[in-house]
């Protein structure tokens, strides 16, 4: 898995991309989304296996839950505004599977859960595995995941962000 940190930092982008009014719920409705689906490793504690569709990077990354996570909270929350949080919040839920799917190590993302439970990864893997737990986090191998995370995320984000923000100054 990408970090917290890279899953967040993409949702936020989304979420200040689509959303010209930079509503602060949504914005904090999105970073949670984003990282949402790693709840469960927690099945690891109940011996659920990676490979079950229940299991790590099983149903909570794949793009089914990420419609249904989305149109419940845009139901919530959305107000006036349904459409344009179901979008975001959509995009920023399943870009949790999408960066997964770009990491190094794991068994693939199920996307397609529950109607397929192949998992899958991309061919471009930049993305170093993110340990699980903080203390491995802080750690060398932690170091490189934000190195990483940095170069594959983080700068094109700032790229997307800046030039967002000056188109919408100059009000083209």
């Amino acid at each position: 898995m990408a970090s917290v940190f890279g899953h967040g930092f993409l949702a936020f982008t989304i979420a200040k991309v689509l959303d010209s009014k930079s509503n602060k719920l949504l914005l904090f409705l999105a970073i949670g989304s984003a990282v949402l689906p790693d709840l469960d490793v927690l099945t690891f504690s109940f011996n659920i296996s990676y490979a079950d569709p229940f299991g790590h990077r099983g149903f909570t990354h794949s793009v089914l839950f990420a419609l249904i996570w989305s149109l419940i909270l845009a139901f919530i929350f959305g107000k006036s505004r349904k459409l344009i949080f179901t979008i975001v919040l959509f995009l920023a839920t399943i870009s949790h599977g999408v960066l997964d799917a770009m990491t190094t190590g794991g068994k693939g993302v199920g996307f397609f859960i529950p109607f397929d439970n192949t998992r899958y990864f991309f061919p471009f893997r930049p993305i170093k595995v993110s340990p699980i737990g903080v203390e491995k986090f802080l750690s060398e191998w932690g170091i490189n995941v934000i190195l990483s995370e940095f170069k594959y995320i983080a700068l094109p984000c700032l790229v997307v962000l800046i030039v967002i923000s000056a188109s919408r100054k100059i009000n083209f």
